[in-house]
């Protein structure tokens, strides 16, 4: 299975981080791209916390595509930048991230372009917890732990919540 997390804490051209999420999912299935499975759409707040930065709605899909690792970053940059996206400094408040979480079970090191599974995905409950909804038996290919042994193992302070009806 290939995961895609996705996540946006300010509004876009599309209106609101929910209504952006939903519409990056539609323009990744017009792009080869099969969606699966979508997750509820999760709330946390900016990491390292700042009260001035909203808070960020997170999700993670299932999806299905012929292309490769690669191609399939590059379908994902192109739409960031398509909504508007700009890369600035770490962590800093945006308007959509799409990030490759898992390519299957592959494992691929380019340090200066990809890196499958994604290296943080581990330490981020915004991440971690929308990809438990979708798949409770995942695990990491890399550090072999299950998905539950990672939730458990997630860093003090880190909390999502789900927000009820609301998915991607």
């Amino acid at each position: 299975m290939i995961y895609v997390a996705l996540g946006a804490n300010l509004p876009s051209q599309f209106g609101t981080p929910p209504e952006t999420l939903s519409k990056a999912v539609e323009s990744l299935e017009g792009r080869g791209v099969k969606v699966l499975q979508r997750s509820s759409i999760w709330l946390t707040a900016p990491v390292p916390f700042d009260p001035n930065i909203p808070d960020y709605h997170n999700g993670v899909i299932a999806i299905e595509t012929q292309k490769s690792a690669h191609d399939l970053l590059g379908i994902l940059l192109d739409i960031e930048s398509e909504f508007g996206r700009v890369r600035s400094e770490k962590n800093a408040p945006r308007l959509l991230d799409l990030d490759l979480i898992a390519y299957h079970d592959d494992i691929i090191k380019e340090a200066d372009r990809l890196i499958v599974p994604h290296p943080r995905m581990d330490k981020r409950a915004f991440v971690l917890e929308p990809l438990f909804e979708l798949s409770e038996n995942w695990t990491h290919p890399v550090l072999g732990h299950s998905i539950m042994m990672l939730l458990r193992e997630l860093p003090k302070g880190q909390e999502a919540k789900r927000l009820d009806g609301v998915s991607l």
